[in-house]
């Protein structure tokens, strides 16, 4: 679905017979699950796409913030990304207002960035991008400024 800034992808988990459970800073996310929803946003002039995975009750599990370098839309209109490598994750608590408030986040995946960059599948100028980006993506998370989170929620919201 086209929304202002960007394109939203809603996926709706039917029966799932193997579960996905991620580490977390030393526990255990169940991010998929019989019933789950995940949402993706891609921001057009943005150097990230952020999708939030969500149980059946549409409370927050993992918000997962892909890098990259730009992206796009498929000739099927399927949204893909450039993969920068690195990643940020970030759980969050749902307010009393209903409003989410991110709690911790973590970079990810820096070594396979610095693999990227001395194999010659990155330039050091997107290895610096890839770097500059992350950490802007983890502070707008850590002060609940990041604005596709905000899409998100507001889409949520509106598509319930």
């Amino acid at each position: 679905m086209h929304v202002p800034g960007g394109v939203i992808v809603d996926y709706r988990a039917g029966e799932v017979l193997r579960p996905l459970d991620v580490g977390f800073r030393g526990r255990t996310l169940r991010i998929l699950d019989t019933g789950y929803r995940w949402l993706h946003f891609a921001p057009i002039a943005e150097h990230h796409a952020l999708t939030v995975q969500l149980n059946p009750q549409l409370r927050p599990l993992q918000i997962y913030v892909d890098i990259c370098d730009g992206h796009g839309l498929d000739a099927n209109g399927v949204p893909f990304t450039h993969d920068l490598y690195l990643d940020v994750l970030a759980v969050c608590d749902v307010q009393p207002d209903g409003s989410w408030h991110v709690t911790e986040t973590e970079i990810i995946d820096a070594r396979e960035l610095d693999e990227a960059l001395n194999l010659g599948k990155v330039t050091p100028e997107q290895f610096q991008l890839a770097w500059a980006e992350a950490k802007s993506v983890q502070q707008q998370l850590e002060s609940n400024t990041l604005p596709a989170l905000g899409i998100i929620q507001t889409y949520l919201r509106d598509h319930p």
